[in-house]
């Protein structure tokens, strides 16, 4: 199964529903390319909506991390909500909890950056 990736602007704000399974190869890739075109397309504050990421592995987080630096070395934020029970868990044991900004939902997310 492929990642599927739609984006949308909420007050501002790009927002990227994941739907798929985000793991080593075009999935990865796919993430990554998404982000940057994003960032260079003009958008600074990104949410990545994970409500329906099936699973992520190893190169998945790193497409994560990876869309979180180039979106910080853009004067951006990188925002991710809407974590199942799992993907909470991994990032708590790879303390990726500590690097990512985390919201329930996405409308908190948004709404986040006009605090």
């Amino acid at each position: 199964m492929s990642l599927r990736i739609t984006d949308n602007q909420v007050n501002g704000v790009s927002v990227l529903a994941l739907d798929g399974r985000v793991v080593f190869g075009e999935e990865a890739a796919t993430l990554r390319e998404k982000v940057k075109g994003m960032i260079d397309a003009g958008s600074k504050n990104l949410v990545l909506n994970v409500s329906n990421v099936t699973f992520i592995d190893s190169a998945g987080l790193g497409a994560l991390v990876s869309a979180h630096h180039v979106t910080a070395s853009s004067g951006g934020t990188l925002r991710l909500c809407n974590l199942g029970l799992k993907f909470k868990e991994m990032l708590h044991m790879t303390r990726m909890d500590k690097v990512f900004q985390i919201s329930e939902n996405e409308v908190d997310a948004v709404q986040s950056f006009s605090r």
